[in-house]
């Protein structure tokens, strides 16, 4: 008489009468740095035009030195090139560099003083896809505090520049007062630290014990080739899209939740996926698409009672609760770090400040106290927000800044963006001329003032990765994480080689 261990293709088993081994989650060192947290006293009384004189005193030495160090012995038809300090001191005819501030004069960019000249109601701004012009209309300024000088030239063609960065041009004036440029300089990257530069490298690395469940049909497949990094993984994601709607991707959010628990797979990929010691959501993990319910039909028009001009009927509480649910289901086995987004219950102007805990009843319990000074295990941070994570500097943004610098230019390539705002030495350049922000007095915080080895964007169209230099030998890791509404895609990444894994969650 056979027994069922004997049948072929038979997924019964019967006890082994050993207790089985448990997995234990990778550990990893995590040291937030408080670089974009704004203080309690926040005011708006100041001006913004200060942001762009930090940021040109700030910026200027780095981009200075690197333009002497090549034009100092330039001459061009006899006549050698020298520096002038200020756009003022540019005279007519001579060759001559100057550093400043660029500044787009584009039509299609939004005006408010504009607006209020025309008297018109100040509303919302408007939100174009591009401010760029095919027609080349748009014009390039470079300014300073004592003035502003246009730039024309052929080699500003193959130049990608948008408000706010810092750079330094070569040429010499014309008779219509505009400076015909020969040659631009950027700043490159700033100095990078080595690893482990704020924190030491722990001795052992602790472990969180995960949860083990039955082996099912796996419903994620490797789009890219495993990374062999001998380290944990960092797993990122943006734009959960958690919404009160019947969201088109809920199965694929519940497998994303079964994934990163290990309970949708069988034990060999659940000693795999142990080794992910955090989780980072990269913005928009909230959607503002409103419900509507199942006998309502878009043209109907329901009375809303209104008490003091707020629609409480407006509110809705469910894609808060979704998430916390789903938060509050991972904690007990990963830490989470939460970066909000621009459809994020979070301040609209950067840096966009943590949401507060009290938006997840079931998930502050694992957020520090107010007092401590160490994260919690649920660490709910700025936007953009930069900490050290296993030894590396990490800088990483919601997307908003490389969404802004999008409309600036008549390209796609969102890493080339990212790199060039590292070789700006500048996170949001273009705040807070487009991009709203908080008006800096005293410091401005975008200025990349020590370089990142891994540097993420989230809530992208797609999936792109690479790896920039610079010239002292600073090497920074790029990523673009997609959108996982649209994409249902996560990224993971190593912590020892920063190799970059992409991993699908599909339902079908």
């Amino acid at each position: 008489m056979s027994s069922l261990d004997d049948v072929q293709g038979n997924m019964l088993r019967k006890p082994t009468g050993k207790p089985e081994d448990e997995l234990e989650r990778a550990g990893s060192s995590y040291k937030p740095l408080q670089s974009f947290k704004l203080d309690k006293e926040k005011s708006y009384q100041q001006q913004f035009a200060d942001m762009y004189f930090l940021r040109l005193t700030k910026i200027k030495p780095a981009v200075d030195l690197i333009a002497f160090e090549a034009w100092q012995d330039t001459i061009v038809g006899g006549e050698p090139a020298k520096q002038v300090e200020r756009v003022l001191d540019i005279r007519q005819g001579e060759l001559c560099w100057v550093s400043g501030t660029v500044y787009m004069e584009m039509s299609l960019k939004p005006n408010i003083l504009e607006d209020v000249s025309k008297d018109r109601w100040i509303s919302a701004p408007i939100s174009n896809n591009k401010y760029y012009s095919e027609d080349g209309s748009d014009a390039v300024t470079l300014e300073d505090e004592s003035g502003r000088i246009r730039l024309v030239g052929d080699v500003l063609r193959d130049v990608v520049l948008v408000t706010g960065c810092i750079i330094a041009v070569m040429g010499s004036e014309n008779v219509n007062g505009e400076l015909e440029v020969i040659d631009v300089k950027f700043p490159d990257l700033p100095p990078q630290a080595d690893r482990w530069s704020v924190s030491k490298p722990p001795a052992t690395n602790g472990a969180s014990k995960t949860k083990k469940s039955k082996s099912r049909d796996e419903d994620e497949e490797m789009t890219d080739s495993q990374s062999k990094g001998s380290g944990g993984k960092i797993a990122i994601v943006s734009g959960l899209g958690f919404s009160g709607n019947d969201a088109s991707h809920a199965i694929e959010l519940n497998l994303l939740l079964e994934y990163l628990l290990g309970e949708a797979l069988d034990p060999s990929a659940q000693q795999e996926l142990s080794q992910i010691s955090r989780l980072i959501l990269a913005g928009n993990s909230i959607s503002l698409e409103e419900r509507r319910p199942a006998d309502e039909q878009p043209g109907d028009k329901k009375a809303i009672h209104k008490k003091y001009g707020y629609d409480s009927s407006a509110y809705n509480a469910l894609p808060s609760q979704l998430l916390d649910e789903f938060l509050s289901t991972l904690l007990p086995t990963m830490p989470i770090t939460l970066l909000p987004g621009a459809q994020d219950p979070a301040n609209t102007s950067y840096p966009q400040q943590p949401i507060h805990p009290a938006m997840f009843p079931n998930s502050r319990a694992y957020t520090a106290q107010p007092s401590s000074s160490e994260a919690g295990w649920f660490d709910t941070v700025t936007n953009p927000w930069e900490a050290e994570l296993d030894g590396w500097r990490v800088l990483g943004t919601g997307g908003q800044n490389v969404d802004d610098i999008f409309k600036y230019i008549g390209s796609d390539d969102r890493l080339g963006m990212m790199e060039l705002m590292c070789r700006w030495r500048c996170s949001a350049p273009t705040a807070p001329d487009t991009l709203w922000s908080y008006p800096f007095q005293d410091d401005d915080p975008f200025v990349m003032q020590t370089c990142p080895h891994l540097y993420f964007v989230g809530c992208q169209p797609e999936f792109g990765t690479k790896v920039i230099k610079g010239p002292h030998g600073q090497v920074v890791r790029l990523i673009a994480v997609p959108s996982f509404a649209a994409t249902r895609e996560i990224v993971l990444v190593d912590s020892e080689t920063l190799d970059v894994t992409k991993v699908k969650i599909n339902a079908g």
